[in-house]
């Protein structure tokens, strides 16, 4: 076999293996994010948050610490084994052809997941309220109450910062998407979107809560639909690289 005909081989065999493996991969790991956070931010949170009543909350939080752990656990892990590994495919997919704007979206990505990660720590706070009470017995049980809520309040805030760095994520790919044309365009609008809302409720939950209370949930829903489709169709259909 002669080396150009080689050569030629082996450039077919690297373009399907992009092609077929690896933005699936990335396409399922997005949506195991999506799903992880559906369940900790959703299931978990949403069912033992009591808004404005801390001590409700703490009260529900007790009852059930296991289910609380999980959601802790579960974000935990989809951060560390999907979100990380499915970032750093994506940059690697684009990078070829946009290294820049590859580079731009993975920096976005990672800050995001640091911040998220680290707000993560003052969800154990109500645990620790629960657990070791008589460590805390110079506070009233309705200060350890406000204590563990302005936790999970803090919590909240960090969630928003991280957010306002993924929108920059969600932006940075739908113009990629947009630009390569391995994806269908609507695709790419889809994500420009979704890093919009994001930005927009992050941003306002700083600045003007009022308007954040009116826009929430409602401003969330472009985001879903649009992560939603961009990973299932990386994962159902994959790419085509030739449109690089």
């Amino acid at each position: 076999m002669n080396a150009p005909l080689a050569s030629s081989l082996r450039d077919t065999s690297e373009a399907d293996r992009w092609s077929q493996r690896f933005p699936r991969i990335a396409g399922g790991l997005y949506l195991s994010v999506i799903i992880g956070g559906l369940f900790a931010e959703g299931v978990v949170q949403g069912s033992l948050i009591v808004p404005g009543d801390a001590a409700a909350t703490v009260q529900a939080i007790a009852e059930s610490t296991q289910l609380w752990r999980w959601g802790i656990g579960i974000h935990l892990l989809y951060l560390v084994c999907a979100a990380l590994p499915m970032y750093v495919l994506l940059y690697r997919l684009w990078s070829r052809a946009w290294p820049a704007l590859a580079l731009l979206a993975l920096a976005f990505a990672l800050t995001s997941a640091a911040v998220e990660a680290a707000a993560l720590l003052t969800l154990y706070v109500p645990l620790a309220m629960v657990e070791t009470a008589s460590g805390l017995a110079g506070l009233a049980e309705e200060q350890r109450h406000a204590l563990a809520y302005f936790a999970i309040t803090l919590y909240s805030k960090g969630f928003g910062f991280a957010l306002l760095f993924f929108a920059g994520f969600c932006a940075a790919t739908g113009i990629l998407v947009l630009r390569s044309r391995m994806l269908p365009r609507l695709i790419g609008a889809m994500m420009i979107l979704a890093g919009v809302c994001y930005f927009v409720s992050s941003l306002a939950t700083v600045v003007t809560p009022a308007l954040a209370a009116v826009l929430y949930p409602w401003i969330l829903f472009p985001c879903l639909a649009g992560e939603g489709a961009f990973a299932l169709w990386l994962l159902l259909k994959g790419v085509d690289v030739r449109a690089l």
